[in-house]
């Protein structure tokens, strides 16, 4: 058949039609659906085209094709149409499974993959199939992995195998990541991001602790400012003369992290009382109960959860943000928007009047450059170039004033602006993270005490 000719229906045996590689790897026949080919036939005709050597090959009916074999079936009814090319063929399968019946991850990816094969771009795939280009670049990059393809191939979603993909040379990672998909799926986004940060962070101190290595330096765990401690900070420290000791005679590093993550080295002195150093102060309780001594075992557990919950609120807050810009990037604003962000401005009135304009305009997906000019605010000068959703840029600037008051330790305080903001975003879709849960819980736990007291 030319392209130009008219589709013509036939009936043909299903045992002699071909069935092409499709992007459904799974043909998924059930008993009852043979059952019902066997019974009533095929009621709606397979799609398929004619070669040259006069072999008929199925583009769109591979299942009902495969079930009539199946059923015994003498003939079904067959369109047959002209020859499409590779990528149509395959594009046209997408289409027709992703309408007619759910088509797995695994297999959408293959496709996609396919498709890139014989240079089919991801912004042309996007746009036949109706998926957004991110889905597709997504897929593809997961494809392309090793540990992505792995996971596709036992049920994982595209997203799933796509972080497990950006994790593939971490063993330990990886683990953790399946863990969380088997056990707490909900969490996987919070989890993923505690690992890029503490990533981040573990290669920062990595290129640290190599260039004080490469100066012929020491690095010791932990120091101190008084005389029960093994090592002591240059500023605490009076060489044998009285004078204060200063860097050079610093034989020691101690590495800390402050609460942005940013490490820092901060020069000790090791084996101190033989050197003939001595603590320029004095531990001074004050008449209280003050701690002498390192801390005991109770209050180094007790430090690690304080560090660990610090760390996973921070990853906390990169993960809702950017759920945040998803949320205000669809079409319409979220239900209940006009009460939120009149409660907000009555009860929390500070979130209004002290918000981050940057913030908020990265939520609502403004382009705009960084500026150091006084009173830079990207979201106002959004606002004035665009009357386009107002609503949207409302909400953004709401949000972002919540973001502003929240820090890595607010699970400590549980305030009731922070749960009332986060509480909302659940209402929204949000899967809290587990410290963002800490304020929840202990504001609803507050909440029904009031009620039982009443």
């Amino acid at each position: 058949m030319t392209e130009t000719q008219t589709p013509v229906l036939e009936m043909l045996d299903p045992s002699t039609l071909t069935v092409d590689t499709n992007v459904r790897r799974d043909a998924a026949l059930t008993p009852d659906f043979v059952k019902s080919i066997k019974e009533l036939g095929v009621l709606e005709p397979v799609i398929a085209h004619r070669k040259d050597d006069g072999t008929v090959h199925v583009l769109m009916g591979q299942r009902r094709t495969l079930a009539a074999v199946e059923a015994g079936r003498a003939s079904i009814p067959v369109m047959i149409v002209a020859s499409p090319e590779e990528a149509d063929r395959i594009l046209t399968q997408v289409v027709e499974n992703i309408q007619r019946t759910e088509l797995s991850d695994a297999d959408e990816a293959d496709a996609y993959h396919q498709l890139s094969l014989i240079g089919v771009s991801a912004a042309q795939i996007a746009k036949k199939t109706g998926r957004t280009k991110t889905t597709v670049e997504g897929a593809l990059k997961a494809k392309a992995s090793e540990a992505g393809a792995s996971a596709l191939g036992k049920g994982c979603t595209i997203e799933e195998a796509l972080i497990l993909a950006e994790f593939e040379s971490d063993e330990e990672a990886i683990a953790e990541l399946e863990s969380v998909i088997m056990d707490e799926p909900d969490q996987l986004f919070h989890v993923a991001q505690q690992l890029r940060d503490e990533r981040e962070r573990a290669a920062a101190l990595a290129v640290l602790i190599a260039e004080l290595e490469a100066q012929g330096k020491t690095i010791v765990e932990d120091a101190g400012n008084y005389a029960d401690e093994e090592n002591l900070y240059i500023s605490a420290a009076n060489r044998a003369d009285g004078e204060p000791a200063t860097e050079e005679d610093a034989n020691a590093y101690v590495i800390s992290t402050d609460y942005r993550g940013h490490h820092n080295a901060k020069p000790v002195i090791t084996g101190w009382k033989e050197q003939g150093f001595t603590p320029k102060y004095e531990r001074y309780d004050g008449g209280t109960q003050a701690q002498k001594g390192p801390m005991t075992d109770e209050q180094k557990a007790e430090r690690k959860t304080l560090i660990a919950n610090n760390k996973a609120m921070e990853s906390a807050t990169t993960v809702r943000r950017d759920w945040v810009k998803t949320l205000l990037a669809r079409k319409t604003a979220p239900k209940g928007w006009q009460y939120f962000t009149a409660h907000a401005i009555t009860h929390h009135p500070e979130v209004a009047s002290g918000y981050d304009g940057k913030v908020a305009a990265e939520m609502i997906g403004a382009k705009f450059d960084d500026s150091d000019r006084w009173a830079w605010n990207p979201l106002r000068d959004h606002v004035a170039a665009s009357k386009a959703r107002p609503e949207i840029s409302l909400i953004a600037l709401v949000c972002a004033g919540y973001e502003k008051t929240i820090v890595k330790d607010s699970w400590r305080s549980a305030s009731e602006r922070h749960a009332d903001y986060l509480g909302q975003l659940v209402a929204w879709g949000y899967t809290p993270a587990e410290v963002e849960q800490i304020i929840l819980d202990k504001h609803t736990t507050a909440e029904t005490s009031e009620d039982t007291a009443e």
